[in-house]
């Protein structure tokens, strides 16, 4: 199974950050990095961070203590680093070269899916680093979905050949 990391771009909603937290537990993700000022866990002052923890706590349902993760002091490195480590670095964003999830997605690589802030998206020098940015065809009138709700529908793409009848699930007994 390839490695999958998230990455947490300046998502300002605890709901958010607690429902993409939850999404990342039950498809397996090796690791969320928040970055930007996406809310932590360990932000700020003790008083701070309880607060912090019981918002995202409130969707995320255990899952901020079972999925790994950590901080990106600066994701411009953090990108660079993970290339080194042979990342494919994806975005899930609306672009002109954007591959379409509908018509799939697969790649051998360990995967770095970068999301991005609820309005205005991920900012142009962040996708000019990345190898792939990744689109979810609308039907409606809307443009885009919850970032949430897109986070599980792209993570569910990148995971789908991995979970098949062999997968290790965390309910089955050994």
């Amino acid at each position: 199974m390839k490695t999958l990391i998230v990455i947490l771009y300046n998502i300002r909603s605890t709901y958010n950050v607690g429902a993409i937290l939850r999404s990342c537990d039950g498809l397996g993700v090796d690791k969320v990095l928040f970055a930007g000022y996406t809310p932590f866990l360990d932000k700020g002052l003790p008083h701070e961070q309880v607060k912090l923890k019981k918002q995202i706590h409130k969707t995320a349902l255990g899952a901020e203590d079972s999925v790994t993760w950590g901080r990106s002091e600066d994701i411009q490195q953090t990108i660079a680093e993970l290339k080194e480590q042979q990342y494919r670095i994806v975005a899930l964003e609306q672009g002109e070269h954007s591959i379409n999830l509908a018509e799939g997605y697969s790649d051998e690589q360990n995967i770095a899916l970068i999301l991005g802030e609820e309005v205005h998206g991920i900012p142009q020098d962040i996708l000019s680093q990345c190898d792939a940015l990744l689109e979810i065809p609308m039907c409606g009138q809307k443009e885009s979905f919850n970032v949430s709700v897109a986070a599980g529908i792209a993570l569910w793409e990148l995971r789908k050949t991995d979970l098949n009848d062999k997968r290790k699930h965390l309910r089955t007994p050994e």
